[in-house]
């Protein structure tokens, strides 16, 4: 899986909604539909997730069943009881911690939140990273460009994101003020799409 590289769209997309009328012209004015033809090749099929394909015509939990990468992620989601509530209709934007994401949290600390004392904690972690709409690369572009720089996104928790560009890099900043890239962006589900990032994000 290439991680961190997989939002240079971003800055493709901003140009574009820059400026209908250059079409990503150079100096010489030029257009060069390439970079159109590559986004939109792009969206034709979903990135895989840990080596295992994802499909557009599934679930937020469908794919993420199907993912090595996102098993704790599952395990998580299913200890919430949000298994109904992730395979309605959404739409939803999802931004998946990985296996090596939930590693990062104390020693201990995935084994106390999936137990049943704790499933309100739980549940308002997850949906900490879980935002209404489906936001994929080009919106989070857009919305990055009009806030001059960052994006605020109101997750259904209730707190917010903080979203900004490093390079070619999206990076979340959670309330607590820790920090998560997206290393897979944009795959498109049924009900969303949903984004891979190396960080579980914290709310207040």
């Amino acid at each position: 899986m290439r991680r961190g590289t997989d939002f240079n769209c971003f800055q493709m997309h901003a140009r574009k909604d820059d400026s209908h009328e250059k079409h990503f012209s150079g100096n010489n004015g030029r257009s060069r539909p390439r970079l159109t033809t590559l986004s939109a090749t792009a969206q034709m099929k979903d990135p895989d997730v840990g080596g295992a394909p994802m499909y557009p015509n599934k679930t937020v939990v469908q794919n993420a069943s199907a993912a090595p990468n996102l098993t704790t992620l599952v395990a998580a989601v299913k200890a919430a009881g949000l298994v109904d509530t992730l395979s309605g209709p959404g739409p939803f934007t999802v931004f998946a911690p990985d296996n090596d994401a939930f590693n990062k949290l104390p020693a201990g600390t995935v084994d106390t939140l999936v137990k049943p004392e704790s499933k309100d904690q739980l549940t308002k972690i997850l949906t900490y990273h879980v935002v209404s709409g489906k936001m994929d690369s080009k919106a989070i572009a857009k919305a990055i460009k009009k806030g001059h720089g960052t994006a605020t996104l109101k997750t259904v928790q209730g707190g917010t994101l903080t979203a900004k560009m490093d390079g070619s890099k999206l990076v979340l900043t959670d309330e607590k003020g820790g920090t998560s890239t997206v290393t897979t962006a944009d795959v498109y589900q049924s009900n969303g799409v949903a984004h891979v990032i190396d960080t579980v994000l914290m709310p207040n």
